[in-house]
């Protein structure tokens, strides 16, 4: 088991991922430990989908590929709770507007009360400004929701910082200052928590000066060098990078130097930009933790290795349990990130700067400005509908 593996159950989940859920959803944050973690799901639990966290390295024998690969990387399963609840419990979870689409689009979940209770917030109600009493709702909604899971999970429980915020650092600042108020109440310590920030510069400004308080950062949406630099001399606790959605860019898009520099020496751009960052990161002595999402296939991994978390679909992670390897064949997947390799990493001196405003925006190019503000609209317009809902279902039946 690698040293993040030992130290797992002190750290949150994927992330995110950080990924956005389908279908409204509830999707879970899970890790896997051994032994197995003893959670009976109810019958509520049965739509609740995964969603990216941090996992130990998973059961499966001596024997597997999936073996093989957590001996390098931790892998963070993407599962649905009832398929696979017995095999991989959650540990952590992620709190988000589209969770709370999810719980809403499902009355009979256990969750639901915790929307309820939020509406009928006598704090919240007697707001006479509208968008006031709505952003009231929300906070509380969040909270509520993730106090339940942190209950329920001995890992972290990250919350998503409304991206309408993402170019206001003092605001995603307040914003979590807010959060972090109302999970004392519920007695939900920091160091059970994370915040989830879009990475544009005034949300790894904001991660900076929340992280320098001792509250610890995910800063998500990150598709170029520059950010991930950035986030790393911020001191996010954990920054995300989507390779399948770079690699997607690249096929139909052109124009920007950092994608086409990866394509010129025959590197996929996603995993050059995970490669480049976790060397960097590691080369200086940075405590960011480097968690590579989007992967679309069992090559993805193995170009992986090494790196600290890797959020698996559970279709490859199937596969991989699937596809047993011969003793003399185990060792035969190669580590292709590790601290040595960092340290024979030669960066240039423009790479080697300290990030500005400045040098941040020049050096954002085009794949990674559209990709951003393409994650940044999603999140934003899940907010929308959820206000939009607790405008309709406001005040809750009995209150």
């Amino acid at each position: 088991m690698s040293t993040a593996a030992a130290s797992v159950a002190a750290l949150y989940s994927p992330l995110a991922s950080s990924s956005s859920l389908q279908d409204n959803k509830l999707k879970f944050a899970v890790q896997s430990v051994k032994p197995p973690l003893i959670f009976k799901p109810s019958r509520s639990f049965s739509l609740i989908r995964a969603s990216t966290g941090f996992s130990s390295s998973l059961d499966t024998g001596l024997s597997t590929e999936l073996d093989a690969v957590t001996s390098y990387s931790e892998i963070v399963p993407d599962t649905v709770i009832f398929d696979d609840f017995e095999r991989f419990p959650p540990t952590a979870a992620t709190v988000s507007s589209s969770l709370i689409l999810g719980i809403c689009s499902l009355p009979d979940t256990k969750f639901r009360s915790a929307v309820d209770t939020a509406l009928a917030d006598s704090e919240c109600y007697g707001l006479e400004n509208s968008d006031l009493r709505m952003s009231c709702f929300f906070n509380k909604a969040l909270v509520n929701i993730g106090s339940d899971l942190a209950k329920l999970v001995p890992g972290r429980v990250s919350t998503e910082v409304d991206a309408r915020l993402a170019y206001d650092t003092h605001g995603i600042v307040r914003k979590v200052h807010e959060l972090l108020k109302l999970y004392d109440d519920f007695q939900v310590p920091p160091e059970r928590l994370l915040f989830k920030i879009p990475s544009t510069w005034q949300g790894i400004e904001a991660s900076s000066l929340l992280e320098s308080e001792g509250i610890q950062t995910h800063l998500t949406f990150v598709y170029s060098f520059c950010q991930a630099a950035a986030a790393a001399q911020a001191g996010a606790s954990v920054i995300q990078i989507f390779v399948g959605r770079l690699r997607d860019w690249a096929r139909n898009h052109s124009g920007d130097p950092e994608v086409e520099s990866a394509l010129r020496r025959g590197e996929d751009p996603g995993l050059a930009l995970v490669t480049k960052a976790y060397n960097y990161i590691h080369k200086n002595g940075y405590k960011s933790k480097l968690m590579a999402a989007a992967i679309r296939n069992k090559q993805d991994v193995f170009n992986l290795l090494g790196v600290d978390y890797v959020v698996t679909p559970l279709k490859i992670l199937q596969s991989l349990k699937d596809s047993v390897t011969p003793p003399d064949e185990k060792y035969s997947l190669v580590r292709r990130l590790s601290p040595q390799s960092a340290a024979a990493y030669n960066f240039s001196q423009e790479e080697l700067v300290k990030w500005d405003q400045n040098g941040f925006a020049l050096a954002m190019g085009p794949a990674a400005v559209e990709l951003l503000t393409a994650g940044m609209d999603s999140y934003v317009n899940q907010a929308k509908r959820v206000e939009e809902l607790f405008g309709k279902i406001w005040p809750p039946p009995n209150v």
